[in-house]
């Protein structure tokens, strides 16, 4: 499977990196997946691989803005403007109505493109995520402390680095052991040192890294703008998550008031990247979650 691009229009031109499972099935509802912080397509091979995920919905996973191929001529973007340009994604394959699982900032993408076209978005999956900003309310929970992992990465991606850059071992080992609570193997974590440090090479790599941690750390909260959300929620977390915990999961499943269905269901021993360190539980949820809805 390969990755490629399309061209929408946001942000004066953009296109956005991409990759479809089997080919595509008219007769069979879509599965749009948005990838995690600094991650990309890669992180749902296991979801690829499902057959019976695949036999249950059309898989479409949409790299945001700063990850992967997606690329933009402006250096400046948001989550507002990844879910517009994921939208139009679905614009220019001619897909009407999806559902939508995002892990960790793709969960908070799903919802807003569950707020920007609620006809057209029958059903939300966030995993490992939050939707609120990096509060103190949610350090209180003992969800992480956004500002010290990223003021020091915004920092030292501030100045111009050479063609050669890329990121270092650090930052890959740290990815590793955040999402999928450390590689399985010598050769999953080479797996993840290679898409890393391929995503994010050279004076514009470093730059669409910076504006990605910016985006983490600075993002708007949407507790205000929940009960917008219309479409059922199926929300997964797991237990190790080390970025965002199962309390602040509870309180904040039920702030979907307008939801057609809001459930929050615990995975025991779940990483934050849960589709990854979990994934027979996740595609199993999935699956059930699109056939009851779709």
């Amino acid at each position: 499977m390969d990755t490629e691009t399309v061209s929408v229009p946001h942000l004066g031109g953009s296109r956005i990196g991409h990759r479809f499972g089997r080919p595509y099935d008219a007769n069979l509802p879509t599965l749009v997946l948005i990838n995690s912080f600094s991650t990309s397509v890669e992180l749902y091979v296991p979801q690829f691989e499902d057959e019976t995920l695949s036999e249950v919905a059309n898989l479409l996973a949409i790299e945001p803005y700063g990850h992967g191929a997606t690329r933009t001529p402006f250096e400046q973007f948001t989550y507002w403007d990844t879910a517009i340009a994921a939208l139009q994604v679905l614009d220019a394959f001619d897909i009407r109505e999806a559902f939508v699982l995002g892990t960790s900032q793709g969960g908070w993408i799903a919802a807003r493109m569950a707020m920007l076209q609620p006809e057209r978005i029958k059903g939300i999956i966030p995993l490992g995520t939050s939707m609120d900003y990096e509060s103190e309310r949610s350090r209180k929970l003992g969800c992480w402390d956004c500002a010290a992992v990223c003021t020091p990465l915004i920092d030292a991606l501030s100045e111009p680095v050479g063609d050669d850059w890329t990121v270092d071992d650090d930052f890959c080992d740290f990815i590793l052991s955040a999402g999928f609570g450390g590689p399985s193997s010598e050769e999953e974590r080479q797996r993840w040192h290679r898409i890393e440090k391929t995503n994010y090479r050279g004076d514009e790599g470093r730059m669409r890294l910076r504006m990605c941690t910016i985006n983490l750390r600075d993002r708007d909260g949407l507790h205000g703008r929940l009960d917008a959300v219309r479409c059922p929620v199926l929300w997964m977390h797991g237990t190790e998550d080390s970025v965002y915990t199962v309390p602040n999961a509870e309180e904040e499943i039920t702030m979907f008031i307008n939801s057609a269905d809001a459930k929050l269901v615990v995975v025991d021993g779940g990483q934050h990247f849960l589709s990854a360190s979990h994934p027979r539980e996740v595609n199993a949820a999935t699956a059930e979650f699109i056939r009851k809805w779709a």
